[in-house]
């Protein structure tokens, strides 16, 4: 159960996703791949139906937000069949090198989802979070994945306006209040640890409603967002940057993607930054304990250390008090949703019910030095009577996310009318939590039946207690979504050269763990340990981590094992 990363300047953060949406992240994906020992296929690029795509060049124009260049490249939707004339378009963005004379060439990076797009990112000033040696000798090149932000087609798993006008009432006309059952009322206040059995056919329900709703409106585009494909994108893109060899920096999800690409082009990494790792050998229930478990130990770090960080407002006087809290919090939430103010996007459900307030917290977590602080007033609010700010702690996030990518509705509505006519409707203008599912959904595999969902709930509970069981049911909504091809695995990347992975000791949503066996299943692979809180830490976690990562992409300097900052 991995939830969302996403990115803004020199900060790793994420917006507050509703559980249902949180969940395992993975290099896995859809489309048969060769098992470890294989061997594997001929170059694509050198195959007469990929030679169009990966001889297109980048045409620049000038983006809405000063300093930056947009540009669109094209990529065929389904690799077994190129020529099929069905294709994703996606935005990319650039920021040139500060230093030209001494420029090496592109360096592009993914700021971590699934769902973040990176090209919007980008105009957000998502550059300054690398440091100055690399903004010197690198343009700070960045796209939105297939099916995610100004991907065209993109993902969506809500109905477009027309449907969504059509669906309501007609004016004057009152809709019959239907018959309140136990089992709505179950699915109205879903506890964190559903044992009964309504509550499990709730959760079963609900999730069979997320994944049919997206089915129903993204249902040709479904089974080819996965990593893998994102990853030959990746390369398809370095091809059209006119690089012979890629430099690469993922952030969390990021480190998926970055995989994936090692995996399938190993001997065209130049160098390749992973930071807030994801272990790919770890199956749905690994992942879902995993991660879990980095969320109840960050939770303790900040009932622990809040004074430390947050100062004065901090919800209790003693750690045992502001854990005592957040878990009467949890409490009264599943009993009843917190009160909320009638602006709050919490107010048409009635208030914050458990999920939603174990979301928030958790989401608190990523960037301890900006959310802990607000967090902290939060909670004490909401402990008297008012989660109106618990509830908003992600508004923020949404503004910037949800903003239009701007200087592209032009094209894209271009290149939709030139899509066959069974293409998805428009998507929102942030269509996160959709891409979110259908990635995660698509890369990892998942059980059909409900019975190994309930059989690792008592496992998670015991390994990370709420956040554990809570996870657990978050996986429901892959029982019902397409497989992909893949399986956990260790790495194969033969011929790769050394990769630099970066673990953060107190990362709530990559745990540190994760890190240090990714580098150990690269062939010379390399470790930076960061000894801090939250989620990442290029970009943010100082000096140290950012001189180290600046001379591995510049100079490809190895770092000597134990390296830590």
């Amino acid at each position: 159960m991995n939830r969302a990363v996403r990115r803004r300047p020199a900060l790793a953060t994420t917006t507050a996703l509703a559980l249902l949406g949180a969940l395992s992240l993975t290099a896995c994906t859809g489309g048969p791949v060769p098992a470890t020992g294989e061997a594997r296929a001929a170059d694509p690029a050198s195959r007469a139906d990929l030679k169009p795509f990966y001889g297109q060049r980048l045409r620049w124009t000038d983006c809405a937000t000063d300093g930056y260049e947009c540009a669109r490249l094209t990529v065929p939707r389904d690799y077994a069949r190129p020529g099929n004339g069905r294709t994703f378009v996606l935005p990319v963005a650039r920021a040139a090198a500060t230093g030209p004379a001494r420029r090496i060439g592109s360096l592009v990076y993914n700021p971590g989802g699934p769902g973040a797009g990176g090209a919007s990112s980008l105009e957000e000033g998502m550059d300054e979070s690398f440091g100055a040696a690399v903004r010197a000798r690198f343009d700070i090149v960045s796209f939105d994945p297939r099916g995610v932000g100004g991907s065209v087609p993109a993902l969506t798993c809500e109905p477009d306006e027309a449907e969504a006008e059509a669906e309501e009432p007609e004016a004057g006309v009152e809709e019959e209040p239907a018959e309140e059952t136990s089992e709505e009322v179950s699915d109205a206040v879903a506890p964190l640890y559903p044992r009964t059995e309504a509550d499990r056919s709730a959760a079963a329900s609900g999730a069979r409603t997320a994944a049919d709703d997206c089915e129903e409106h993204s249902g040709p585009i479904l089974r080819h967002v996965g990593t893998e494909d994102a990853a030959r994108d990746l390369d398809v893109l370095r091809a059209a940057l006119g690089e012979r060899e890629l430099t690469y920096l993922g952030w969390s999800y990021g480190t998926s993607l970055g995989t994936a690409y090692a995996e399938q082009f190993p001997r065209r990494v130049r160098a390749m930054v992973l930071d807030g790792a994801i272990d790919p050998s770890l199956d749905w229930r690994q992942r879902v304990i995993s991660q879990s478990a980095g969320f109840r130990r960050s939770v303790d770090d900040y009932a622990e250390q809040c004074a430390e960080i947050a100062g004065d407002s901090c919800p209790g006087a003693s750690p045992q008090e502001i854990r005592a809290l957040i878990e009467r919090l949890y409490q009264r939430a599943e009993r009843e949703p917190l009160p909320v103010a009638e602006d709050s996007t919490y107010a048409e459900y009635g208030g914050m019910d458990a999920s939603a307030v174990l979301d928030a917290v958790s989401m608190a977590m990523y960037t301890p030095e900006d959310q802990w602080e607000p967090l902290s007033e939060a909670l004490r609010e909401a402990d008297q009577g008012d989660a109106t700010k618990l509830g908003a702690l992600d508004d923020e996030e949404e503004t910037e996310e949800g903003a239009e990518d701007p200087g592209t509705a032009e094209e894209e509505q271009e290149e939709q009318g030139e899509q066959e006519e069974d293409e998805t409707p428009e998507p929102p203008a942030d269509n996160g939590d959709a891409a979110l599912t259908a990635v995660n959904c698509l890369d990892v595999p998942h059980p059909r039946s409900l019975r190994p969902y309930w059989d690792a709930l008592a496992p998670a509970d015991q390994a990370a207690g709420v956040y554990g069981t809570a996870g657990v049911t978050a996986e429901l909504t892959c029982r019902d979504w397409p497989s992909g091809g893949r399986r956990p695995h260790r790495v194969v990347a033969d011929g790769v050269p050394p990769v630099l992975v970066v673990g953060t000791t107190g990362d709530p949503a990559t745990p540190y763990e994760e890190s240090v066996s990714l580098a150990e299943q690269f062939p010379e692979g390399m470790l930076l340990t960061y000894e801090g809180l939250g989620h990442t830490a290029y970009g943010r976690g100082g000096a140290c981590v950012t001189a180290k990562v600046d001379a591995y992409l510049v100079k490809r300097e190895r770092l000597r094992p134990g390296a830590t900052c």
